[in-house]
């Protein structure tokens, strides 16, 4: 019989401690030193970019340190949140074995349907829509994402309970292509929550809370049990916190690319995410790459795989990089993105200048 999934909540806590406490319960479900587990978390107010975003294309920095807005980098890719405590963060950390499905689109499908279950339980018609949100008559009430980290499956959720969606609009950058797209105006339009939905019926977030473990017992076949954080995950966390993710240069290790004039840039929306390439090349003819970055909303598979191939394409002749590119991603072992293998080729080459093969 499939041991229950240990339940915590660790309250409201600081961005970058809250992103800490993510890895040390990666590293420690790795390790086979917890069960799979189910996290609530609440957050200070707190603007987040994705793995692979730049925080100065995403972030209104200087609005956010006025208004004591803290700023933080996840390790989860997607795009940039605002995140304060009118807002219940969900996570799923289990072995990839747990709910006898491999493939991560079909697993981010799952939770996230069983999320939506959930909350139908409140009184809201809540919906999954590919790729990753959750969705109340089209307005998003809840973005998701997630990775594999050996066999560990590190997935992610937000729950608009009561935020003002205005908060968010002065904190992010949101691009006006993005809402062009929707047909909106104002990025507050794409959001809604709880208490929009509900007034004064809105659940309290211990009814939240329930609302969601009972969508993930029902559609996922899974048992639950109320559990305690262990000192060892707190001791992880606070050196994981120190060492790397509560640090200012793991932070803003991607700021404002665009700034660099010496960077070709191309860029490319797709259904998958947008993708963003910078290249800076060397050499007599301008015919070899220097320096790659590759930034963007897209999810990677695990995260690392973005940073093995700007390695894999560093100090590259220019007219190799088609072929470079081709056998790296015929090497399915690597892991997967959000965006094709095709599309992210393209916005390379476009930013180097070089023809496909």
């Amino acid at each position: 019989m499939q041991a229950p999934f240990r339940v915590i909540d660790t309250g409201i806590a600081e961005g970058r401690r809250n992103i800490a406490f993510d890895q040390a319960l990666i590293d420690a479900h790795s390790a086979g030193e917890i069960p799979d587990t189910i996290r609530f978390l609440r957050f200070n107010p707190t603007a987040l970019v994705g793995r692979h975003q730049a925080v100065g294309r995403e972030i209104h920095v200087d609005y956010c340190r006025t208004n004591g807005i803290g700023l933080a980098r996840r390790i989860t890719g997607g795009g940039s949140i605002y995140f304060d405590q009118g807002q219940l963060g969900w996570e799923l950390v289990l072995h990839r074995r747990t709910l006898g499905i491999q493939g991560l689109p079909e697993i981010s499908a799952a939770i996230c349907e069983a999320a939506a279950h959930g909350l139908q339980s409140l009184g809201i018609d809540a919906q999954f829509r590919p790729r990753n949100d959750i969705e109340v008559e089209g307005r998003k009430i809840s973005g998701t994402g997630g990775f594999f980290d050996g066999d560990t499956l590190f997935f992610q959720g937000t729950l608009l309970l009561d935020s003002d969606p205005e908060d968010m609009v002065k904190a992010l950058r949101v691009p006006a292509a993005k809402l062009a797209k929707r047909k909106l105006d104002s990025a507050a339009e794409r959001v809604v929550t709880l208490r929009q939905l509900l007034g004064d019926a809105m659940p309290d977030v211990e009814a939240a809370k329930a609302a969601l473990l009972q969508g993930f017992r029902k559609k996922l076949g899974i048992e639950t049990s109320p559990g305690a954080v262990t000192e060892a995950e707190q001791a992880r966390a606070r050196q994981i916190f120190d060492d790397e993710i509560g640090t200012d240069e793991f932070v803003w290790e991607l700021d404002d690319p665009d700034g660099d004039k010496a960077l070709r840039r191309a860029s490319l929306t797709t259904p998958g995410g947008t993708v963003t390439a910078y290249v800076r090349l060397t050499g007599g003819n301008l015919d070899r790459i220097q320096q790659i970055l590759i930034t963007g909303d897209f999810f990677a598979n695990p995260p690392r795989l973005v940073y093995d191939l700007e390695a894999a394409l560093r100090d590259l002749p220019v007219e190799k990089a088609s072929f470079q590119l081709s056998c790296f991603f015929g090497d399915a072992s690597r892991g997967q993105l959000s965006i094709s293998a095709t599309d992210i080729e393209r916005v390379i080459l476009d930013a180097a200048g070089a023809v496909p093969a």
